[in-house]
């Protein structure tokens, strides 16, 4: 058995993939003494992604295995490769980043010291001093997700990793979240707030990282990152709030935080003037677009 499985979930990115391959590369052979699987899935791409990877594949000493899933949606990316996932520790990263040399050293490090059903996140350094800095995860120093708390930000799926353990107390990833899903984002966000409500510990520990090259330099782009975000947590709100008391603290912070907005306005997102306003209004689109879909699914079909 491998000591850590990488997976990769990939579409239409082959221009950018390649530089974290070769990171890959790198960080398995530094990486002396574990055994190191990589899972890579294709989520349906027509360009050169699957001539590059299957190439790339072929030069390596290590374990790749090529996984094609062609209904797009990363959520449903992820579940296809964690099929084929063998190791006790599972890590992820998106196709757009680039592994530190050391990560899968720092991984095992990691994680020797843990026991079973535990998630954690890692580094995300921004990879272009040009791009701007969302998407990322600076803090230098570990920090445990108190229980109750709502997971979002608090890691993230561009850098994430957990005991194969998980898997069978929390499951698979909700496919109708995340990047080319209904509701666009949130299937991390998600999966933590399944996690620590079946007990799950859930950390951060920078000491694994990883470079982003998001790309994203204009306001606009930014602003529209931001909206999906919290489409999505708004969707997620919608998914539990029947069910589960934490929605209902998620819902006050927010409330609690709009006075800031005139108090202690956020200066950092060019594009967005008041941003605790614009993250509650979006998240109610997502709550109001989440509930008209369940509607649709429970009203029955009338007979023609």
């Amino acid at each position: 058995m491998p000591d850590i499985s990488l997976l990769v979930c990939t579409r239409n990115r082959a221009s950018a993939l390649i530089n974290l391959l070769d990171s890959v590369s790198v960080a398995v052979s530094e990486a002396r003494g574990l055994d190191i699987e990589i899972i890579i899935v294709d989520n349906g791409s027509t360009d050169d992604t699957p001539a590059m990877l299957a190439e790339w594949a072929d030069r390596q000493s290590f374990p790749v295995r090529l996984v094609t899933e062609q209904q797009p949606g990363l959520a449903r990316a992820r579940n296809r490769g964690l099929q084929h996932c063998r190791s006790r520790i599972i890590a992820m990263t998106d196709d757009d980043c680039t592994l530190h040399s050391d990560y899968f050293t720092a991984l095992a490090r990691c994680f020797a010291r843990l026991g079973e059903d535990v998630i954690v996140g890692g580094r995300i350094l921004l990879g272009n001093p040009m791009d701007l800095p969302v998407t990322i995860k600076v803090e230098d120093h570990p920090m445990i997700l108190r229980p109750g708390a709502f997971p979002g930000g608090f890691v993230m799926g561009a850098n994430l990793a957990l005991t194969a353990t998980i898997l069978d107390r929390v499951g698979r990833f909700d496919d109708r979240f995340g990047s080319g899903a209904p509701f666009q984002a949130a299937e991390d966000t998600d999966y933590l707030f399944r996690a620590i409500g079946q007990g799950c510990d859930i950390r951060y520990d920078p000491a694994f990282a990883v470079d982003h090259h998001h790309g994203r330099r204009c306001p606009s782009e930014e602003k529209a990152l931001l909206a999906a975000y919290s489409y999505g947590d708004g969707a997620l709100y919608a998914k539990y709030w029947l069910t589960d008391w934490r929605i209902w603290r998620a819902v006050a912070e927010d409330i609690r935080l709009l006075p800031r907005d005139i108090l202690a306005p956020v200066r950092q997102h060019a594009g967005v003037r008041y941003f605790y306003t614009f993250r509650l209004r979006h998240k109610l689109r997502g709550f109001l677009a989440f509930a008209k879909s369940r509607l649709r699914r429970a009203r029955p079909v009338r007979a023609g």
